[in-house]
């Protein structure tokens, strides 16, 4: 519980610093002299990178553990965060925001610890909730960075200098929760790969063969099915994550401290949100089997895209508010539901599979992120985003599971759920 609790901190505090800019991005737009294609652009680069680090995250994971993998993401990532207060042009600032993005492969090694430290029966709960709690990061960033940036202006400073210092904070958060993960926290139950993979000769991690297990994978096409429904959800969030203050202020001309508040909603519902999507495919994969937790996923994607439509339609601040809150429930359990059935992948490459999954989910924020770089609005924009992800939901459908996989589980599941319970896992297993 030590490890639960300080992963999702730690992924927490990685949000906040991979967004903190995104609501003072007002400032710098007016600073300097940024256009729309220019502001387009830095919301791609904003997410690009961390496709490849979540791959390259997921493989050292399996390799290292996840231990020190967080530290060194940790404390390495905190410099971009800290020094993109020194860019002075829009392609510096570009590199640097490019740069923090990268921290973004935290959420890959905050799904491996959990998935290796939870039972089956509530391992889909135990990572959505970790996950949830440190995407809640994005709500929060979007609430307080104005009001730090405003404490800094009431200092004296000025405009350009107060949001560079505002960004220094969660950049110093970062490099010390990397010290804190080091010391507080252990690969497995077991104890750290280092110390157990001689002791245990079956035990995965750290093992040579750890990039053969990637390649197959890779192979895997459930993997991509689930690469694909994670963009539709996850990268949809980043999307939002991004635009959501400029969107405000800009369709509905509200302040940008107003507009931050109103953003930071859409983030806030984390706090349960995605623990609801995981907690329900753990229901749905003890009654129905692995097959449940994929119906269960194609269901609650499908409700997003709906939402997201209804949302995209709406010209009045009230119920664009409300029907974004709305969105914003389905969008989180719909990722939540996404990774209570990516642990049953692969179980020999957890990692590999969670960094793959979890790369999909800002492959699917850059490609959304081209949208707004070009002459369509933000709501013709977040309309055809709609459609795609409620078409993306019935190809949800297409990840199987053979029966063996199907009778591994339900058999280890029947071994740890109470007697009640144990009739049903059988029955959904065969």
């Amino acid at each position: 519980m030590r490890t639960f609790h300080l992963t999702w901190i730690a992924f927490f505090l990685c949000f906040f610093g991979w967004f903190g800019i995104a609501p003072l991005m007002v400032y710098v737009r007016e600073e300097l002299s940024l256009t729309k294609a220019q502001v387009g652009n830095i919301i791609i680069a904003s997410v690009a990178i961390t496709i490849f680090m979540r791959l390259f995250i997921g493989w050292l994971c399996d390799k290292i553990g996840p231990r020190i993998a967080y530290t060194i993401l940790l404390t390495l990532g905190s410099i971009p965060v800290m020094c993109i207060g020194l860019a002075d042009s829009y392609f510096s600032f570009l590199l640097l925001r490019l740069a923090i993005g990268a921290i973004g492969a935290s959420f890959v090694i905050t799904q491996y610890h959990t998935s290796v430290m939870f039972a089956p029966n509530i391992i889909g709960t135990a990572n959505a909730t970790t996950a949830g709690w440190g995407n809640l990061g994005g709500g929060v960033t979007q609430m307080v960075m104005p009001i730090l940036f405003g404490f800094f202006v009431a200092f004296g400073f000025t405009t350009g200098v107060s949001w560079r210092l505002a960004m220094v904070v969660p950049g110093a958060a970062l490099f010390f929760m990397g010290i804190i993960y080091y010391f507080g926290t252990q690969d497995t139950p077991g104890g750290n790969f280092k110390d157990i993979k001689e002791t245990y000769p079956t035990f995965q991690g750290g093992k040579k063969n750890s990039l053969s297990n990637f390649l197959l994978v890779i192979k895997d096409p459930r993997v991509w099915l689930l690469f694909l429904a994670y963009g539709a959800c996850f990268g949809i969030e980043l999307t939002i994550n991004n635009i959501a203050a400029l969107y405000y202020v800009d369709q509905f001309q509200l302040s940008p401290t107003t507009a931050g508040l109103i953003a930071g909603l859409f983030g806030l519902m984390n706090l349960f949100a995605r623990t609801l999507g995981g907690a329900f495919g753990d229901k749905f994969g003890i009654k129905w089997g692995l097959r449940g937790r994929v119906v269960w996923l194609s269901a609650v994607l499908a409700g997003e895209g709906l939402c997201l439509i209804l949302f995209s339609q709406m010209s009045s601040l009230i119920l664009a508010i409300s029907s974004m809150i709305v969105f914003s429930l389905f969008v989180q359990m719909s990722e939540g539901a996404t990774f209570s059935v990516v642990p049953f992948v692969n179980k020999k490459a957890i990692g590999a599979v969670s960094g793959i999954v979890g790369a999909g989910g800002n492959a699917g924020a850059v490609s959304a992120g081209f949208l707004f770089r070009g002459d369509l609005s933000y709501q013709s924009a977040l309309l055809i985003i709609g459609v795609t992800v409620t078409v993306a939901a019935f190809f949800t459908l297409l990840v199987r599971f053979s029966t063996e996989e199907e009778k591994e589980v339900g058999d280890e599941l029947s071994k740890i759920l109470p007697s009640g319970e144990k009739e049903t896992t059988l029955v959904s297993a065969t």
